[in-house]
């Protein structure tokens, strides 16, 4: 079998992504369901909640509606790859790659057009001040001082997956120019 079935029915193959097959319904359910860190937090906090809290904070920051929105979609791909952790993301360049493409997709997809590297620039910065925040919130350690950063409020309490679902795809459907409301 070279494809998944998604939440929605879709038998997708995520090394041949096809624009029309990527469903925000989709993504929303899978990335409510994965849990950051691997699961190694001191609660569950889904990957929904992550890219939520990236989509606001790029709002807080004054940025345009396509950095929030590639904010909210930059993990996206996990919900057709699933989550690999940094340190071994950086052993497996063909997954790095598999992800890279889809990623740029699903940025189509929803943006019309993938960000450019200003844009990607930002997204990458914001989910990096993310990452320091989440440590010092969900893990017993600060991995930097980049969590000082962060300036809209994240509710890193646990939320009902369906919950965290509708409220990405809500926030999807008022950014993005392709989806309708």
């Amino acid at each position: 079998m070279s494809y998944i079935t998604t939440y929605g029915g879709i038998h997708f193959d995520p090394l041949a992504p096809r624009l029309e097959q990527i469903l925000a319904e989709d993504i929303a359910h899978a990335l409510s369901l994965i849990c950051r860190g691997n699961g190694h937090v001191r609660r569950f906090y889904s990957v929904a909640q992550h890219s939520l809290a990236c989509s606001y904070e790029a709002e807080v920051r004054g940025f345009s509606a396509r950095v929030q929105l590639a904010c909210l979609l930059h993990d996206a791909a996990e919900a057709y790859l699933s989550d690999v952790t940094r340190p071994m993301k950086a052993l497996m360049p063909q997954l790095r790659a598999a992800e890279e493409r889809l990623l740029d997709v699903i940025w189509r997809r929803f943006l019309d057009e993938a960000p450019d590297e200003s844009e990607r620039a930002l997204v990458f910065e914001i989910d990096d001040d993310m990452l320091s925040y989440e440590f010092h919130v969900l893990m017993p350690e600060d991995i930097s001082d980049r969590w000082r950063k962060i300036r809209c409020a994240v509710d890193t309490r646990w939320e009902e997956p369906e919950i965290a679902a509708a409220r990405f795809e809500k926030r999807l459907r008022e950014l993005s120019p392709t989806v309708p409301e």
